[in-house]
């Protein structure tokens, strides 16, 4: 046993147990794999569908192979789901079989998995465990499981089978819920089922990768590691560590008796979605107060300014229609040309569609799949010469690679005044740029930055096409600030577009809204917005060049 912590030392207002390997000890059965091929081979010859047990018992341990890989992986995941019964038996046992055998296996996966997740292995309930639950409810701390399963039905009959079930005020399991650890939520649901929270519970499991991880990740108070034969298999290296190792369950209890109750502390949560607090290297340092955390800069209108790009436009349309005639789709070179126009008015309805059907401020970024097949694709089918069936195939397979392509040509764009010495002057400050643009590309606006000699200078970029939401949605603004590690109050939102731009920056708690003339605005409309200090859409700043931020924010040395 290593040296408990000192986080061991307040009483937990509830205790969440791993099953395997806590609660219980496993013992693998050798034969339980051939048993289940006798099983899964007369449910088949019932419904008609003679396969021989040796290719069903091989097959199977296949699946069984590939749904430990699966775990492995799930395991590296910030918040994992659990497969359903379904899947499981569709996508991973019985995807060899023929469609109409597959199926009935599908048909019967709840059974099924219930049926392995009791034969599998031989379970006794581990030494120390019964003393552990008395002495729970002698405290009155209420005691939970929470466990990955892809049977919670044979675990909660185990749990029944050996007097158990009513020592637990709630059992969690993965396939139930459909989440699985090291997902923090499990933990959540069990804490909050108990009447508490995650930072005022202790977690004990077997595992690393989802138990000691899963724990941290939920902030709990303590986490305890019982070991079990699966503890050292550790798929990859896993950094998080607990916060006492027993060897068996029975340490536990003499934990228990040593605390006393108290207050807890702060959780120092290791969100996932967040920088760990526990390792600062990991956070960036934020700049001194006079000075901003971080500048975000809209690329459209803010670094750069546009033109419609007339010839490059004809020549993507002239190059969409070689492409669809060598793959045996007849297209002229002015249908191809239509199709990209009417594609163009189509996207631009689609985004204001998007915008009036937003809730709660989730606005959705078009992909390419969507807008060439879907968009653009009936606009083809009308134009090519003959059968158009296999056209949005076409599509749908260089939908990414036309993407790239149509951004790169549909305009040209310059420079705007200033943005470099903006740039470079943040950069000597130590202020982090990051860049918020709505696009269909962000590889050809990393090209385009990198083409204006200040790609080196970005320090984060969130484009909507990658991230799968677009501005005004506040998650561009709260994805930028996380990535720079810097609190959105002390951040900087310039753009110039104030409905999309101003309404992120607000949503995602930017403490300071810059719009720039000479973008998509007019000035008459800016005007009307600074007068106007009730409108969502209300600048804190207007500048007419970038330049003038330098001053603006203290920049210069």
């Amino acid at each position: 046993m290593t040296s408990p912590s000192s986080s061991l030392t307040t009483r937990p207002e509830a205790l969440l147990l791993d099953f395997g390997g806590v609660v219980f000890q496993t013992r693998k059965r050798p034969e339980a794999m051939a048993e289940f091929a006798q099983h899964v081979a007369h449910l088949l010859a019932r419904a008609g569908h003679l396969v021989p047990t040796h290719e069903l018992e091989e097959m199977l341990r296949g699946g069984k192979t590939a749904l430990k890989d699966w775990k492995n992986s799930s395991s590296r995941r910030l918040h994992p789901r659990e497969l359903d019964h379904r899947e499981i038996w569709r996508d991973f046992y019985a995807s060899p079989l023929p469609p109409s055998a597959r199926e009935v296996l599908v048909g019967e996966a709840g059974e099924l998995q219930e049926w392995i997740g009791l034969a599998a292995a031989e379970h006794t309930v581990r030494p120390g465990i019964p003393a552990l639950l008395d002495l729970a409810d002698e405290l009155g701390i209420p005691v939970g499981i929470v466990s990955n399963a892809h049977s919670g039905r044979a675990h909660r009959r185990l749990m029944e089978q050996h007097g158990l079930a009513e020592r637990f005020g709630v059992q969690v399991y993965s396939d139930e819920v459909g989440i699985r650890k090291p997902n923090p939520a499990m933990i959540e649901l069990a804490a909050n089922a108990l009447g508490t929270t995650a930072p005022r519970t202790w977690y004990v499991g077997d595992t690393f990768d989802r138990d000691v991880v899963c724990g941290r990740r939920a902030g709990v108070a303590a986490m305890v590691l019982t070991r079990h034969h699966s503890t050292d298999r550790v798929p990859f290296p896993v950094t998080d560590v607990p916060d006492a190792v027993l060897d068996t369950p029975e340490g536990l209890v003499d934990l228990l008796r040593a605390t006393e109750p108290g207050t807890f502390a702060d959780p120092q949560r290791s969100d996932p979605q967040r920088s760990d607090p526990q390792h600062p290297d990991a956070i960036r340092a934020e700049p001194p107060d006079h000075l901003p955390g971080a500048i975000l800069l809209d690329h459209g209108g803010v670094i750069s300014s546009s033109t419609k790009d007339t010839v490059g436009r004809t020549g993507f349309a002239h190059d969409l229609a070689a492409g669809l005639r060598r793959a045996g789709w007849q297209l002229a070179d002015q249908d191809a040309e239509d199709v990209v126009a009417e594609t163009i008015a189509a996207h631009k309805k689609w985004k204001q569609d998007r915008r009036d059907e937003a809730e709660a401020g989730t606005v959705l970024e078009i992909d390419p799949t969507t807008f060439w097949v879907d968009l653009a694709g009936p606009h083809v089918e009308e134009r090519v010469d003959g059968d158009a069936r296999g056209v949005r195939a076409w599509l749908r397979a260089e939908a990414y690679a036309l993407s790239i392509a149509w951004a790169r040509v549909k305009s040209i764009s310059v420079l705007r005044p200033g943005v470099k010495e903006l740039c470079e002057a943040a950069a000597a400050a130590g202020v982090p740029i990051g860049i918020v643009s709505n696009t269909v590309s962000g590889r050809s606006v990393r090209e385009k930055l990198a083409g204006h000699g200040i790609g080196h200078l970005v320090a984060a970029g969130v484009y909507s096409d990658e991230l799968g939401r677009r501005k005004p949605d506040a998650v561009v603004a709260t994805t930028a600030c996380r990535a720079l590690g810097v609190d959105p109050a002390r951040a900087v939102f310039v753009g110039d577009k104030p409905e999309n731009d101003v309404v992120s920056a607000r949503g995602g708690g930017v403490g300071t809204a810059v719009i720039v003339r000479g973008g998509s605005t007019a000035d008459a409309r800016i005007d009307a917005l600074l007068a106007d200090p009730g409108s969502p859409e209300h600048p804190d700043l207007v500048v007419a060049e970038m330049d003038e931020l330098i001053d603006v924010l203290n920049l210069r040395p």
